[in-house]
């Protein structure tokens, strides 16, 4: 029965709260609120913390410059107070008299050096201090351009052999024990004993007049530069400026505080710093972890007279500061949007309940309609405005569906009776067509029962010939000596059994499912050499040379018996093709990873382009009395049951060639 017009249909579930309106409106009247204002506001923080991190980044860039230039300042101004020396009329003097110490002594305090020699070769003629003997001075590349004439001035690593010949104050002074430090790359090493010196070396007549300073544990010189960089008032209240010299990754002379107003000597940089500056021998211009804080760091690598980075000079200013500025400053933007939120939100809501409350009746209205109740009315009486237009016209539509309704229920009742009228008719033709369809499986059945049988009587003929042939070999035996014949008579015995087992698949062929053979499949080349004696009289008799190509090695997915049937068929018709005689090849291959090729083909009189095309067809034979003209149909059968296909090519009076592609198994 269908369901008469206007008949009240079950409710339907409420639509998602993100589908209504209601829904709709409230996010209309608050987006600009709630949404676009916190975006706009979220935006323009975004830019402005950008921003700011740029200015500190590039404030730190600034400052990184300026230590820069100091260090190479102090560079120029120890390179030029040691030429100078080299080239006075004092220093000339001096070497008349041969009285070089005392001076040397003189100027080095002057200077604000930690040693000077005079050489000439590589013997030290004099020194301050006095004991001072460097151990190589030819290693330098400093005082080699010295010796060609070119004053230079350079940043070096001396060891502690080489710092302990010119003294071992200074030796001692290098040796700074490393603290375990955040951050840093693990070493095995717990002190750092080479010295980081600044040295310049300049011609003087024959010889070379060399100088330097040792870095490490300078703190007068990074103290200088630290007040170069940050003088009173730069930096933010709060924060703190550093400055420090690196030997590798580890800090010999700094301002960076550990705890008590100790220095961080000793301390070593981040691993992410260290490859940056050192690894890489770029400026590292960031934020980074010094020791236990995070500061807006610079680091610059420093480069030795043979090119090699052995050290950073690093500038730097605390973050903390400007991180609470920050947080403070982003927490006063988010209240002010919370208090604007708070304040224009309720008087939106109230705005909106005029558009709201209408809408809603209406809604209330027609699920009221769909539930059945087609007198609902909405009756609105509000202000006469759009709102009030729509549930006016609402209630004009409702009451013509109700018309309409009224209409369509008597056109369902009549609708109702020719249904039932087409109904039974056809209901009368589907019996009909029922005793149509059942004929037709009987008829099927009968046909495939006779098809069955047709080949069993086929499959008999095959193993009949091989016992056609051992009686034959018996009675010519007994015909020239008659013997014991128990043997002939049981191969003839053994051949009956042959019978009875092909019966036996013929009925497995018509019921596959009940004779399913499981296993891991067959070795194709064993298949066919154990079905070579089934015909073996035939071959002889015939006069037919075989010729065996067996190269698969590899199992096929297909009952053994099956397969044998199979092969043997083909064999006697390839037997049958050639009756003077010739050659047949069987070969078998795996051309590919998934299948198995066996090949079997004849010298004989070959098929013409007619028979070719109908040799798969049941019943169809050019053994007129002989054949059933099922036997190559079954064997297509077996091999597409077993996932297979076999093709057949031919040439009139020269042959016929089948191909059976197997799947692989193993």
């Amino acid at each position: 029965m269908t369901e008469a017009p206007g008949q009240p249909k079950p409710p339907q579930a409420a639509p998602p709260i993100w589908r209504s309106v209601r829904t709709r409106l409230l996010l209309l009247a608050l987006l600009p609120v709630v949404f676009l204002l916190p975006l706009l506001l979220g935006t323009a923080v975004k830019s402005w913390n950008d921003l700011l991190s740029k200015v500190l980044i590039s404030q730190v860039s600034g400052q990184l410059t300026i230590a820069h230039q100091h260090l190479t300042g102090l560079e120029k101004s120890r390179g030029i107070a040691i030429q100078a020396l080299a080239e006075s009329a004092v220093f000339a003097k001096a070497q008349e008299s041969g009285d070089i110490a005392p001076l040397l002594e003189r100027e080095r305090r002057k200077i604000g050096l930690d040693f000077l020699y005079y050489l000439r070769g590589v013997a030290t003629l004099a020194a301050s201090p006095k004991t001072a003997r460097p151990l190589a001075p030819m290693h330098w590349p400093v005082v080699r351009d010295a010796v060609r004439g070119q004053a230079r001035t350079s940043i070096d690593i001396y060891s502690t052999a080489d710092l302990a010949a010119l003294s071992p104050a200074l030796a001692r002074r290098a040796r700074i024990p490393l603290v375990p430090t955040r951050a840093a790359a693990h070493t095995d090493r717990t002190v750092e004993t080479r010295g980081m010196v600044l040295q310049a070396a300049a011609r003087a007549r024959d010889g070379v007049l060399v100088g330097g300073v040792l870095l490490n544990r300078n703190l007068g010189f990074i103290d200088e530069i630290n007040d170069l960089v940050y003088p009173k008032g730069r930096l933010t209240e709060g924060s703190r400026g550093t400055a420090t010299l690196f030997l590798d990754d580890v800090r010999v002379s700094t301002n960076v505080r550990l705890f008590a107003g100790r220095r961080a000597l000793g301390t070593r940089v981040s691993v992410a710093v260290r490859d940056h500056v050192l690894r890489h021998g770029k400026v590292w211009q960031d934020r980074a972890f010094v020791v236990n804080d995070w500061y807006v760091s610079a680091y610059e690598p420093i480069i030795d007279s043979f090119g090699k980075r052995v050290g950073m000079l690093y500038v730097g200013f605390l973050e903390k500061p400007f991180v609470a500025a920050r947080r403070a400053t982003l927490f006063q933007i988010g209240g002010t949007v919370l208090a604007a939120i708070l304040l224009f939100v309720p008087i939106m809501l109230w705005a909106a309940r005029g558009i709201f409350r209408p809408l809603a009746e209406m809604n209330s209205v027609i699920q009221r309609v769909e539930a059945g109740n087609l007198d609902a009315r909405t009756n609105y009486r509000g202000r006469d405005d759009e709102i009030s237009r729509v549930a006016k016209q609402l209630d004009q539509l409702l009451d013509q569906v109700q018309e309409r309704d009224r209409k369509l229920r008597d056109w369902a009742n009549e609708l109702e009776t020719r249904v039932a009228e087409r109904t039974a008719e056809l209901q009368a033709a589907n019996r009909q067509l029922e005793a149509t369809t059942k004929q037709l499986i009987v008829s099927e059945k009968l046909a495939a029962i006779g098809e069955i049988t047709a080949g069993i009587a086929h499959e008999i003929n095959n193993p009949l010939a091989v016992i056609q042939g051992n009686f034959d070999v018996l009675r010519a035996d007994l015909g020239k000596s008659p013997g014991d014949y128990s043997t002939e008579c049981r191969l003839i015995q053994d051949q009956i059994q042959a019978i009875h087992i092909l019966v036996s698949k013929l009925l497995q062929f018509a019921r596959p499912e009940e004779y399913a053979e499981t296993g891991e499949g067959h070795d194709a080349d064993e298949v066919v050499r154990d079905t070579l004696p089934l015909v073996q009289h035939l071959l002889t008799s015939s006069g037919i040379k075989i010729d065996l190509l067996l190269a698969a090695e590899g199992g096929v997915a297909m009952n053994r018996t099956e397969l044998q049937q199979v092969l043997v068929n083909l064999i006697v018709n390839a037997v049958q093709a050639m009756p003077k005689g010739g050659k047949l090849t069987i070969a078998t291959s795996s051309p590919g990873q998934k299948d198995i090729e066996i090949v079997v083909s004849d010298t004989g009189l070959g098929m013409s382009d007619e028979v070719a095309a109908r040799i798969f067809d049941p019943f169809f034979t050019t053994k007129r009395g002989e054949g059933t003209g099922l036997g190559l149909s079954i064997c297509r059968n077996l091999i597409t049951r077993a996932g297979g296909q076999i093709t057949m090519k031919t040439t009139p009076g020269k042959g016929t060639r089948f191909c059976i592609i197997l799947p692989r198994v193993g």
